[in-house]
């Protein structure tokens, strides 16, 4: 699928990011996600609240807090893909084949990018699996903007169902 908007854009365009982490002080490795993005010149819009959900893995993992932002950013999504890699990196994140589905300091995924949908260059928008994924729909409808919609099914992002795996976290973004 091509892009929907220009691969560089020229003015600031809204994305959608989660933030997971189950190793190490898991609320400062996600404050430390944001303040990446942030020093690298991605302006976070809004902040999720932060809850605690079990990891999704086949074997014993911690729990995992999560939480999501809604930025502005100049960067095309492959630059703001790379920068959140970038971060994930200086937390001590390690990915390969083998880890993919590992515990980790930092894990920052690219939700939404507004209006494009692509699968390429080893980035899929939107999330391939933002729509079953309660961990991410729950803090992704507090920083929704009112409205806001899945590009390709439709279905609304401002809204979620609580589920009892996703608690609220005392810490805050």
């Amino acid at each position: 699928m091509p892009p929907t908007l220009p691969l560089h854009p020229r003015a600031p365009v809204t994305a959608y990011v989660a933030l997971g982490a189950n190793l190490g002080d898991r609320l400062a490795n996600l404050q430390a996600s944001c303040a990446g993005l942030a020093a690298a010149g991605v302006h976070i819009e809004a902040r999720s609240e932060v809850f605690e959900t079990d990891a999704v893995a086949s074997d014993e993992q911690p729990a995992y807090l999560n939480a999501a932002i809604r930025v502005r950013t100049t960067l095309a999504p492959q630059g703001l893909l790379a920068l959140a890699m970038d971060v994930e990196r200086q937390l001590g994140r390690q990915r390969s084949r083998a880890t993919r589905w590992a515990p980790r300091t930092a894990d920052i995924d690219l939700l939404l990018y507004e209006g494009v949908t692509m699968d390429a260059d080893g980035l899929t928008l939107p999330h391939p699996r933002l729509l079953e994924r309660a961990f991410v729909r729950v803090p992704l409808a507090q920083v929704a903007r009112p409205g806001l919609r899945h590009p390709t099914s439709g279905e609304r992002l401002d809204e979620a169902i609580a589920s009892a795996g996703v608690r609220v976290w005392p810490g805050h973004l």
